[in-house]
């Protein structure tokens, strides 16, 4: 019967050279590796720059053609340009701001507010983006909000006589005759409804006319209900129509029928 022992380890004979050269081969594999991913991602960030290069510069060339198409007054084909770089460069708020601009010229003034807000919102600090949108909302009668937009555009770039000078002025002045159309509604509704008032009479029901009146009214309803009228009908059929007084009411006959008020 066989005794029981320990069994070998797999590779124990294995010559130490042997398992230093493959030790060696398998750093020398994962440099390659490793240097292969290195290469890898900096070639992918390579192309993703140049990608965004060449959109930048595509998206320059359309805003250029759009700006010398709107000074031709080619309105539409200006905004058809400014929308193919918007979809290259979708934060380049001066592109939102441009298209608001020609928005305006159209009269569009609802598409020309929401471009000038895309404008603000994709550069807050942009004065003349400010200066746009002031402009569309006083298109659209917003004169409120049109003073606010010129005062942030001012806030920016306090040195600016256009928006001192032309805008801001404007709409105060427009803000001013506002408050004046609304004050001139109120006060002609006011007239309106005095006048309404003053057009009923103001009767006097004491006086002695109307007393005198209602006296005469009642003497007569008094002498109608003191007479009263009976329709009697005999037996032979002859109608007869009799008025008695109260104090003295008629005795009806007895070859009356049928008596009847």
């Amino acid at each position: 019967m066989a005794s029981f022992g320990w069994k070998r380890k797999i590779g124990e004979k294995v010559s130490k050279a042997t398992s230093q050269q493959f030790e060696a081969e398998a750093a020398d594999d994962k440099d390659l590796a490793d240097d292969d991913d290195a290469n890898w991602v900096h070639a992918t960030k390579r192309r993703k720059e140049i990608l965004l290069e060449d959109c930048a510069k595509k998206s320059k060339e359309l805003k250029d053609e759009g700006a010398s198409l709107a000074e031709n007054r080619r309105y539409r084909e200006a905004i058809h340009k400014w929308d193919e770089a918007l979809q290259l460069t979708p934060e380049d708020a001066t592109l939102y701001e441009m298209k608001s601009q020609v928005l305006m010229s159209l009269h569009e003034m609802f598409p020309a507010v929401h471009a000038a807000e895309m404008a603000v919102q994709r550069n807050p600090r942009s004065w003349d983006a400010w200066q746009t949108l002031g402009r569309a909302q006083l298109g659209l009668g917003e004169i409120s909000l049109a003073i606010r937009s010129f005062q942030v555009s001012l806030h920016i770039f306090p040195m600016n006589p256009e928006v001192w000078k032309e805008d801001l002025s404007w709409a105060r002045k427009l803000h001013e005759q506002q408050k004046a159309t609304k004050t001139e509604a109120v006060q002609a509704l006011a007239k309106e409804k005095q006048l309404a008032q003053e057009s009923i009479p103001d009767y006097d029901f004491e006086s002695d006319e109307i007393v005198a009146v209602c006296a005469a009214i009642a003497e007569k309803e008094k002498a109608l209900s003191a007479a009263k009228t009976v329709v009697i009908v005999s037996a032979s059929g002859t109608v007869e129509t009799v008025t008695e007084k109260e104090d003295c009411p008629t005795t009806p006959d007895e070859t009356l029928f049928i008596r009847a008020r």
